[in-house]
């Protein structure tokens, strides 16, 4: 399989990641992160994926998508702290005033889980932020030590996966997932 990251400009592969089977319904489309907390309370249903379809047009877009030929099989929401939840988030630290880029979830499509996906995409999340001239890059994984995770609170990612990334841990945080203690991890692109 050879993947290949490419920039989350095409709403209907983002929603075929991210979105619900019906487009009416309130899931998270991976904005709970990435707008403010008021409006993402206030978006239901079809706003959601209207929401999402607006980033898709921005430049950056909301993050990356892995490909595996023409089918779309991997998301990675990636994009400047300063516009994220992270940066006011009380649980997760700055370790400096560097203009530093988050990825926050990382999602592979059901049938293709557990075939090595999520290495490209993350290598290609870091692409995507050293292309916008990011000096660093930020990820909030589960500090896991190789315990399973549930499948829905896997979205973070592992230390392992970071660490494999070239990431090291930077901080210790305050927040918890699904019982295990999210750690800061860092990867300098300068």
């Amino acid at each position: 399989m050879a993947i290949e990251v490419r920039p989350a400009s095409e709403f209907a592969d983002v929603a075929t990641m991210v979105g619900p089977k019906r487009p009416d319904a309130n899931v998270c489309w991976c904005l709970s992160y990435r707008i403010p907390s008021r409006e993402h309370r206030e978006l239901g249903g079809r706003g959601r994926g209207e929401r999402v379809r607006e980033l898709c047009a921005e430049d950056p877009p909301p993050g990356v998508l892995a490909y595996d030929g023409d089918e779309v099989v991997g998301w990675a929401a990636v994009h400047p702290r300063a516009d994220t939840q992270f940066a006011r988030n009380r649980k997760i630290p700055h370790v400096d005033d560097l203009d530093v880029w988050s990825v926050w979830c990382i999602r592979i499509r059901p049938g293709h889980r557990g075939q090595g996906v999520s290495h490209p995409l993350l290598a290609g999340a870091v692409e995507f932020a050293r292309s916008y001239g990011a000096p660093a890059i930020e990820g909030y994984p589960l500090d896991n030590r190789g315990a399973k995770i549930e499948q829905t609170m896997a979205y973070v990612g592992t230390r392992a996966l970071f660490e494999r990334a070239g990431f090291t841990k930077a901080a210790d945080t305050t927040s918890v997932l699904n019982g295990f203690p999210r750690i800061l991890m860092r990867l300098d692109l300068r």
